[in-house]
């Protein structure tokens, strides 16, 4: 897992077509990219700055994405954005540097317990789900 932070100034009263650029013109490329796993945006309170944290597989897939695609998002959002987007990356922490792993769940059946183990999987919409696999 990789994550991108891209964070911006906001023009004044450009909100409403900020949240329309990424939701018909943003997030349909993203979904796109090889290795894109999701992407949430936050707006500061009064609409003066934002910030979009994008998940990727691994830093591999995010900087062909920087390199090839990202030119084109930012002239999208030079519309609704002042000055150049920071853009930053960030490795995933695990505490204990053990794997995080999906969550499996344990039933009783007669007298003995059967364990449903789940993986994660992409999401038809580009987010995280778990995809669950058979009773053993």
């Amino acid at each position: 897992m990789f994550a991108r932070r891209v964070s911006m100034q906001l023009k004044p009263n450009s909100v409403a077509e900020f949240t329309q650029r990424i939701e018909k013109d943003i997030l349909p490329l993203l979904r796109q990219q090889t290795g894109f796993r999701d992407e949430i945006t936050f707006i500061v309170a009064g609409g003066t700055e934002a910030f979009g944290i994008s998940l990727w597989d691994n830093r591999e897939n995010a900087e062909a994405y920087n390199r090839g695609s990202y030119p084109e998002v930012a002239k999208i959002l030079a519309r609704v954005v002042e000055g150049t987007p920071k853009v930053e990356t960030y490795e995933p922490f695990r505490p204990g540097g053990r794997p995080r792993s999906a969550p499996s769940v344990i039933r009783r059946r007669g007298n003995s317990l059967e364990k449903r183990s789940y993986q994660w999987s992409g999401a038809p919409c580009g987010g995280f789900a778990f995809r669950r696999c058979s009773w053993r």
